[in-house]
């Protein structure tokens, strides 16, 4: 069985950095200070982690902790302030970064469940939970359409294969570094590709049309 303790810490604090970045370069296109961009950074980093270990009743939340939970937001504010001004693609570099975050925060957040003793469908379920909660959280304060519920758009999707990948794998005694790099590489995949193609999932009533959408109109100013 893979032996995950400082493994995870590290695929979690990797996992808090990229969504941190997302954060921060969504504060800096509403134009938000650089304590609006720290606190961004820090809502969607830790956001899902909070919650997956209040779920699993794991104590006080590492991002509570742990100061070293504190390190990725702050550098990814840093990074942001200092380089923002020639990053010219910045949907794409927000959505690569988010994917990014996706597709470790599925992993770590079904492996934590896991290790907490809870059955296989609720780890998964959990693992989705810590993905996107984050990202939840931090388009509703910037006041954007969540990707979670757009549905020009898959977001769970990739972190459900993900979790269910991770799950599987635990269970089958086949979960190493290198089975965890390859299912990490498949969401961030099927997360870009997803967005890039305009890749969707049937509306909640079948035979309704997207309103104002029309065929190939899909670009979402992908850039």
């Amino acid at each position: 069985m893979f032996t995950f303790d400082l493994a995870l810490v590290w695929l979690d604090l990797a996992g808090v950095f990229f969504f941190a970045v997302s954060g921060s370069l969504l504060a800096a296109k509403k134009q938000f200070d650089i304590i609006g961009s720290l606190l961004l950074a820090s809502l969607v980093g830790l956001g899902g982690g909070v919650i997956r270990d209040i779920v699993i009743n794991a104590g006080p939340p590492a991002a509570f902790t742990n100061p070293v939970y504190l390190l990725p937001p702050l550098l990814a504010a840093g990074l942001v302030y200092f380089l923002f001004s020639s990053i010219q693609r910045f949907t794409s570099l927000l959505t690569l970064f988010d994917a990014g975050g996706l597709a470790l925060f599925c992993i770590t957040g079904t492996l934590k469940a896991l290790a907490a003793g809870m059955n296989p469908v609720a780890a998964i379920l959990l693992g989705v939970t810590t993905a996107v909660g984050g990202g939840l959280l931090r388009d509703i304060t910037a006041n954007e359409i969540p990707n979670l519920f757009n549905a020009r758009d898959l977001y769970a999707l990739p972190a459900l294969t993900g979790a269910a990948l991770t799950a599987l794998l635990w269970n089958i005694g086949a979960f190493t570094g290198l089975t965890a790099a390859l299912v990490a590489g498949w969401v961030f995949a099927f997360r870009v590709l997803a967005w890039r193609r305009g890749w969707r999932v049937p509306l909640a009533v079948r035979g309704w049309h997207r309103a104002g959408v029309s065929p190939g109109a899909d670009s979402r100013g992908r850039d």
